[in-house]
């Protein structure tokens, strides 16, 4: 919900979980990885949580109202980006990727759904369920499929690398308008197929250093995949195509965005979806208390 806090009039995007589905689904120990992970999170181009709260039925969680929309609904609206603003986007993403591994965490769910866009047309990454904290490698399969590196399908344990599989992809979409793994076909193993292969086309728009990027990204050989290297994230923020991006100055939100959303003011919702309201039945006593003492 769009909630406001009224002493300041301040705005924020309120999550409503209900406890009993949450248990139901077996879903607690995630729920509790996400709220400690929005909690303890600060940086430019990621939601953090503001503050939360429970009752007898509910949880609450609630964050910074990004108003801009999702940058799936400007790509489908613009059909692809220019390579200038994919760049600016991309290189948002790239620190925020940076930060977070920095922080032992890897994200596992990076498309554009999960970036929202701010008022001043700045990126903010948000959806951490499945986001986790890692000393060495995980083996949980999860993430959207057209997004997912090839060793999460082979189930062979993997570590933050697959966010930068992920980041190529992203890249890609962002400046062609669909996935480089598209099939038109319902068989989720032909997608598969062609991710473990890394078989995809660059399209003929693409220029030259946009190609080598992502060619770096998209590789399934681990020890060539950039993000993954003895430089890590340098080796994408020092590569050609990114030459024109004044990183502290990005940092610093100095920068002119390419595109501005039109907004009438802070509480402006107009750019998201209307959904029906759910009317809120809270219990007359406390449910599992026990499995939510500490939340």
């Amino acid at each position: 919900k769009l909630i406001k806090r009224k002493a300041s009039g301040e705005y924020f995007a309120m999550k409503i979980l209900s406890k009993e589905r949450i248990v139901y689904q077996k879903q607690l120990q995630h729920t509790t990885n996400e709220k400690r992970i929005l909690q303890s999170i600060r940086f430019p181009f990621v939601v953090n949580l503001e503050i939360c709260y429970k009752d007898n039925s509910y949880l609450y969680l609630v964050m910074p109202f990004v108003n801009g929309g999702e940058m799936f609904t400007l790509l489908r609206h613009s059909r692809r980006f220019s390579e200038s603003q994919a760049a600016f986007y991309g290189a948002q993403v790239a620190l925020a990727l940076e930060y977070l591994h920095g922080c032992n965490l890897i994200y596992r769910d990076l498309k554009p759904e999960n970036l929202l866009v701010d008022y001043r047309g700045y990126v903010k990454m948000t959806d951490f369920g499945f986001c986790k904290l890692i000393k060495d490698r995980t083996w949980t399969l999860c993430g959207t499929p057209e997004y997912l590196a090839p060793e999460i399908i082979q189930a062979k344990g993997y570590g933050k690398s697959v966010d930068w599989w992920s980041y190529g992809v992203l890249l890609y979409e962002m400046a062609a308008g669909y996935s480089p793994f598209y099939v038109n076909s319902s068989d989720q193993m032909v997608l598969f197929e062609r991710i473990c292969k890394g078989k995809y086309k660059f399209p003929k728009s693409f220029s030259t250093d946009l190609c080598s990027l992502v060619h770096h990204l998209l590789q399934t050989d681990l020890s060539r995949r950039y993000g993954n290297l003895r430089n890590g994230c340098d080796d994408i923020k020092q590569h050609a195509w990114f030459k024109t991006i004044n990183w502290y100055g990005l940092l610093n939100r100095e920068l002119p965005a390419p595109y501005v959303p039109k907004l009438q003011g802070p509480g402006d919702a107009s750019l998201f979806d209307v959904y029906d309201e759910q009317k809120l039945k809270i219990a007359s006593k406390c449910l599992y208390a026990k499995e939510f003492a500490d939340f």
